[in-house]
């Protein structure tokens, strides 16, 4: 079939302005544009491109190994790509920033800092007035159910609550995206479960952009609206699920549980891949 090449004078200008408006309406807060990274000579990424909505909730999986993990750290700008831009809000971000806010697997908090100063840690950096700073780590304190913690340090506290704190320092910057790897990986699986539904009564307050990597299926079928599965490496984008189910989402559902075995064998054909290159 011939291409069809669409050329501007075949627009009037009400066709040009509702199709601006269009676009603006789309709003894209994050977009990855062919991304690569290689590691001694290892190509790890090649060619990653996605696309984030504004208030969307993304989940990252694929197999072990495949470079989630870097693909979101080149993201918040503490890794450089060998190619490839990151946007952020229609802008060239390719460094750190306070757009940006990160949670790691490790709860990351600084052991000589009660809560409150762990949560302030970033707002000092940036020289926010005391006053402003006291505000602000008192609102997302409560905000990740942890008032009346504030004075405590981190040893006092649960796994649980200390990726809490992790999460209130990263929102108190007013990041335009919240990027988190593997957050809830190294708590039991209770609390694991408990700090989901948490994360999304926090997302539905605050409306923020999620990109979230995890190993788990269940965990990004429960918590996603659009799930992207990355091959084995080079990693690429294999495929992308919309996730319609109304939240609550029920993990014993027959949607649910149709929707889970789909990834997992995707997932599972990139581990079957991944071995065979091995040997």
């Amino acid at each position: 079939m011939p291409s069809t090449c669409i050329r501007s004078e075949d627009f009037t200008v009400s066709d040009i302005n509702i199709l601006m408006m269009i676009y603006f309406m789309c709003g894209e807060m994050l977009e990855v544009k062919n991304i690569t990274k290689v590691f001694n000579g290892f190509v790890v990424l090649k060619k990653i491109c996605m696309t984030v909505r504004e208030g969307e909730f993304v989940c990252v999986v694929g197999p072990s190994g495949c470079g989630k993990t870097t693909l979101l750290r080149i993201i918040a700008g503490l890794e450089s790509a060998d190619e490839g831009e990151v946007y952020v809000d229609r802008k060239l971000m390719n460094e750190p920033s306070k757009e940006k806010g990160m949670v790691f697997q490790e709860f990351a908090l600084f052991p000589w800092r009660t809560i409150r100063k762990n949560v302030e840690f970033g707002l000092e950096f940036r020289k926010i007035p005391s006053t402003d700073r006291k505000n602000l780590s008192e609102k997302y304190i409560a905000l990740v159910g942890l008032s009346g913690w504030e004075d405590k340090y981190p040893y006092e506290l649960s796994g649980g609550m200390k990726q809490r704190v992790a999460i209130a320092r990263a929102l108190a910057n007013d990041p335009k995206i919240l990027l988190m790897d593997e957050p809830f990986a190294s708590v039991d699986a209770q609390t694991r479960n408990m700090l989901q539904s948490e994360l999304l009564r926090i997302w539905k307050e605050t409306h923020k952009t999620i990109v979230f990597v995890t190993h788990s299926i269940d965990e990004s079928v429960y918590l996603a609206d659009n799930i992207t599965v990355l091959t084995s490496p080079p990693a690429k984008i294999k495929n992308v699920h919309e996730i319609d189910l109304k939240r609550p989402r029920d993990r014993t559902s027959m949607k649910f549980t149709k929707i889970r075995k789909k990834i997992l064998g995707e997932v599972a054909e990139e581990v079957k891949l991944q071995s065979l290159y091995a040997t």
